[in-house]
């Protein structure tokens, strides 16, 4: 729990809650970053499932290539550190489309878009605001959810998030996978990211691939490399204990009262009626 106000916690930049782990300063200059063109960016809002994607696509690379902070962490410093990278650079970030710095857009950089069911990602959110130091501490699950269909937590409204991306569905240089069909299929969606990048690899490897990237195994390597805070791809915190919870498809109803549930899907289907992609979210299995 946090002793440390919301104040000293907490910043907001362009009607957005940002950690102070990511300096104004540093979210002012991003549109000044120099991509290159083999950058690939990994997006989601938090708690999609950005850590097992990033463990899964660093697998899919036979070169070396680096995987590096969210973009958006740190402060000055930050794009310098990046631009003295020379791998290839595999860049998380949990910023919305209108956000990500010019560049990536130009130079139409690859991106892969995760998203997962909006139920799931408060309820997991929920338990990390509780959990991280970083984070204004929250009592209840109930104002946790106010909060969250309000918008009112970091990286701003899932709903804004998920339709900023959405309406870029069509672009030929993003990728939008659900967090559901990785856990229901990986070796399928290994397998269309690997296309995406352009990367031929052997379904003997995709096999292997799956093997060592099931959520069980990736969170107790995780948790191996706690030790490393520079490990993290999350923008939000570098204790890697934090990372990986369940991971479980249909938590949410653990959680939600049948009130609850309603409220959030009369705010779902008003913030989403005009959405394509709402439709593909899973709840449960």
């Amino acid at each position: 729990m946090s002793n440390l106000s919301e104040a000293e916690l907490i910043h907001k930049f362009k009607g957005i809650s940002f950690t102070t782990r990511s300096s104004p300063e540093l979210l002012n200059s991003l549109d000044a970053f120099d991509a290159r063109e083999d950058d690939v960016l990994l997006v989601s809002y938090p708690k999609s499932g950005t850590h097992w994607l990033a463990g899964v696509i660093t697998k899919l690379y036979n070169t070396p290539v680096t995987l590096t902070t969210p973009i958006e962490l740190g402060d000055m410093s930050k794009l310098e550190e990046l631009n003295q990278l020379s791998s290839k650079r595999i860049i998380p970030t949990h910023l919305d489309y209108n956000m990500l710095p010019q560049h990536f857009k130009n130079k139409k950089c690859k991106m892969i878009y995760i998203s997962r069911n909006p139920k799931d990602t408060a309820v997991s959110m929920y338990h990390y605001y509780r959990e991280n130091p970083n984070l204004p501490t929250v009592d209840t699950w109930t104002a946790f959810l106010d909060l969250f269909l309000e918008g009112d937590v970091v990286c701003g409204s899932w709903f804004d998030h998920f339709l900023s991306w959405e309406e870029h569905k069509n672009d030929k240089n993003i990728l939008f996978l659900f967090y559901e069909d990785m856990k229901k299929n990986l070796p399928k969606i290994v397998k269309e990211i690997s296309i995406f990048l352009g990367i031929s690899i052997s379904d003997e490897d995709i096999q292997d691939i799956c093997k060592k990237s099931s959520f069980s195994e990736m969170k107790k390597d995780t948790e191996k490399e706690n030790s490393d805070p520079s490990h993290t791809v999350c923008a939000l915190t570098s204790n890697r204990k934090l990372i990986f919870r369940k991971g479980t498809v249909g938590d949410w109803k653990n959680h939600f009262t049948p009130k609850q549930n309603l409220q959030f899907d009369e705010v779902f289907s008003e913030k989403m009626k005009l959405s394509k992609m709402a439709k593909h979210l899973t709840y449960e299995f």
